[in-house]
């Protein structure tokens, strides 16, 4: 990343990833092995209610999976996404359009120009992080 972009602080973070929310995986996949499959998982065992988000549609972890952004019915806190950087852009205009209010970027994930947008727009943007990484660094396991 360039240094013009910053995350939010750990504070933000441990509060993003801390509060119960509702999350769209986009890109997540039906496949257990893929990375989106266990983060959206990972999400959901912490609280959050996922949503996934796939072209093909169909079920995953119980839940239906929506074919775009705005095929959720229900209001979107946050936006965690899995695709290439060149497709954030649209994603972007998505979760504008639904009034999300997070946008995370897994790890890989840089498109600065789009964060700029979602960040002018009031979302809060993550990018290039892993919830999974970041639950193990800011919510240690207690100590016995």
């Amino acid at each position: 990343m360039r240094e013009g972009f910053q995350n939010p602080s750990d504070d933000r973070i441990r509060e993003i990833l801390g509060t119960p929310r509702s999350v769209a995986v986009v890109g997540c996949s039906p496949d257990p092995a893929r990375d989106s499959h266990r983060i959206a998982r990972l999400l959901r065992e912490r609280g959050h209610r996922i949503h996934p988000v796939h072209p093909a549609g169909g079920i995953i972890l119980g839940q239906t999976v929506h074919t775009s952004l705005r095929d959720i019915p229900d209001p979107v806190d946050m936006v965690d996404v899995f695709r290439r950087p060149e497709a954030i852009d649209a994603i972007v205009g998505d979760a504008i359009e639904i009034g999300a209010r997070i946008l995370w970027l897994q790890l890989g994930v840089v498109n600065e120009s789009a964060a700029s947008r979602a960040g002018a727009a009031g979302i809060t943007v993550v990018m290039d992080r892993c919830p999974a990484i970041e639950y193990r660094r800011l919510f240690p396991p207690p100590s016995v």
